[in-house]
């Protein structure tokens, strides 16, 4: 168990890996900043080392606001799953978020991977994953730029509770992206990831779909496959901050 959960959610490393030899060339710049507003780095990977998995809808503004909450909405094919979004924890993650569903970039796309064993998450996010079947590249896909990991878990315990929505990444620091995961049962995994929200409705659904089972195709990688009974993100929406 000890070293599956070491190789948790790095199914998206083989992009994140690759691009984190980066320089940090794109970190923002130093303009003032307004009275709640904090300064971003989105370090975008260059071109020459972008699969074609990557879908390229820009970058998010490097000032983003750390004042409000955020409902993030997945209007799936079972159903709707919703979140709860503290922009004071993760401005810059929930910008990107905001960013992304702006631009469509979850629409129409697959949770591509179910663990069952050792921790119990499901992952989305990739925007590859689309269409019938699936592939050998479900889980490398992502944006066109990465970003440091917030509000880690380091004080928690267990650091991944059931209920808890977080971002994948490879085992290098500054490489999430729009990777992210579910948790349907307490995890005891490493608090390397940055804890997004927390899920206000829906869990029914993902429980549904943990019931049904993978079917071990990461088994022999980060551990589980994909989910026997398919889940799909029609579309994500994320609410204006509010309060």
């Amino acid at each position: 168990v000890g070293a599956s959960l070491a190789l948790l959610l790095v199914v998206a490393g083989t992009v994140w890996l690759a691009t984190s030899l980066g320089g940090d060339d794109d970190t923002a710049g130093t303009d003032t900043l307004a009275a709640g507003q904090v300064q971003c780095a989105y370090v975008e990977i260059p071109s020459d080392q972008r699969i074609k998995e990557i879908k390229d809808v820009g970058v998010p503004a490097n000032q983003q606001s750390n004042t409000g909450i955020q409902t993030m909405t997945i209007d799936t094919n079972l159903g709707p799953i919703t979140a709860k979004i503290d922009r004071s924890l993760v401005p810059c993650t929930a910008g990107s978020f905001t960013h992304l569903a702006e631009k469509n970039f979850f629409d129409n796309t697959k949770c591509h991977r179910l663990v069952t064993e050792g921790i119990k998450v499901l992952q989305c996010g990739d925007p590859s994953a689309t269409g019938k079947g699936w592939r050998e590249t479900d889980g490398t896909g992502g944006p066109s730029y990465r970003m440091a990991e917030e509000n880690l878990p380091t004080d928690k315990r267990p650091p991944y509770p059931a209920g808890v929505i977080a971002m994948a990444k490879s085992e290098a620091p500054g490489s999430t992206g729009s990777q992210f995961f579910i948790v349907y049962g307490d995890s005891p995994l490493d608090p390397s990831y940055t804890v997004l929200g927390t899920i206000t409705g829906g869990m029914d659904i993902v429980n549904d779909v943990a019931k049904a089972g993978d079917d071990g195709a990461f088994a022999q990688q980060a551990g589980g496959g994909h989910p026997k009974k398919e889940l799909v993100i029609n579309k994500l929406t994320m609410s204006a901050p509010q309060g």
